[in-house]
């Protein structure tokens, strides 16, 4: 062999051995990571190397990010707790004295009062039917956002959700003069019965609240790929574009919308409904053209 085939062969032994060195330095690595993470998963992760390399000084930053971590997750769950009792409080302390306020309000307007005082009354016994309400409606936004209730969706018809929705607005629909129609549909979703009847109730009520006498609401559905979509369109005022970003977060109130009486929590505690149970609502609205609130279903259980 000649002199240059041994330095040929020098320089693939060094190579071969460089490769299996740095082969073996990153499976070392990686490995040394995949500890970390598992630790981590189970609570249980604690610094072992001190010295000078980059390793070590990631290690030492995920021990800190990790530490932080638990610290967060310690106080959301003491803040969350703190919640609880809180809203049980409120819960428990107010249901008397409003319970009581509606029975004297009652009462008072079987009694023989002047025009003025009547009129007075049925604005206390208005407020405090407002009061309960809003009191109720907070409670169940708040026990759906710290996990006290979770909705629990099943594989079931969708039309017996549509009508009933339908027949517990009609009396309000009729009172404004409002058509309130719901279109036939056949097809099955992923959905809670109790708590997408909320959802979808309190979509329907603002329909019919915010569109003028002699207006129509009408209630559709269609299945789509992955979802089934229940639509519920009106032909109120509309909202702008630039407020279709705030309308379905808390006691937001559209300026088109302010003379009418409401809370500003139905379409906040629809959104939060239909989230928790893998799907989600939007609306399709231009001022003056009325407007149509989707609520998406999931076709198929949520298995994650």
């Amino acid at each position: 062999m000649t002199a240059l085939t041994w330095v040929l062969l020098a320089f693939a032994v060094i190579g071969l051995l460089f490769g299996l060195w740095q082969w073996t330095a990153r499976r070392r690595t990686v490995q040394r990571l995949d500890n970390m993470l598992e630790q981590s998963i189970s609570s249980g992760f604690t610094e072992e190397h001190f010295d000078e390399t980059e390793l070590s000084a990631l290690e030492t930053k995920f021990a800190r990010f990790l530490r932080g971590s638990a610290h967060t997750q310690k106080t959301m769950k003491t803040e969350q707790e703190a919640v609880k009792t809180l809203i049980s409080d409120i819960s428990h302390q107010t249901r008397t004295p409003i319970a009581n306020l509606l029975v004297y309000a009652s009462l008072l307007t079987e009694s023989d009062l002047s025009p003025r005082q009547r009129e007075q009354v049925q604005a206390l016994l208005t407020q405090g039917e407002k009061l309960s309400f809003l009191i109720q409606t907070l409670v169940k936004a708040s026990r759906l956002e710290t996990g006290i209730v979770v909705p629990t969706p099943t594989l079931g018809p969708v039309a017996p959700l549509l009508e009933a929705t339908v027949e517990q607005e009609r009396p309000a629909a009729e009172k404004k003069k409002i058509t309130l129609q719901n279109l036939p549909f056949v097809g099955d979703a992923s959905f809670d019965p109790r708590w997408t009847s909320e959802a979808l109730g309190n979509v329907v009520n603002n329909a019919v609240k915010y569109t003028p006498a002699g207006g129509r609401v009408t209630v559709s559905a269609q299945m789509l790929e992955t979802f089934c979509r229940v639509d519920v369109t009106d032909t109120g005022p509309g909202i702008p574009e630039e407020e279709q970003g705030g309308i379905f977060n808390r006691f937001y109130r559209g300026t088109l919308t302010h003379s009418a009486e409401g809370l500003g929590l139905g379409l906040y505690l629809a959104r939060e409904i239909l989230s928790l149970q893998g799907g989600y609502i939007k609306v399709s609205s231009k001022p003056g053209n009325g407007s149509t609130f989707s609520l998406y279903l999931p076709r198929a259980l949520n298995r994650i």
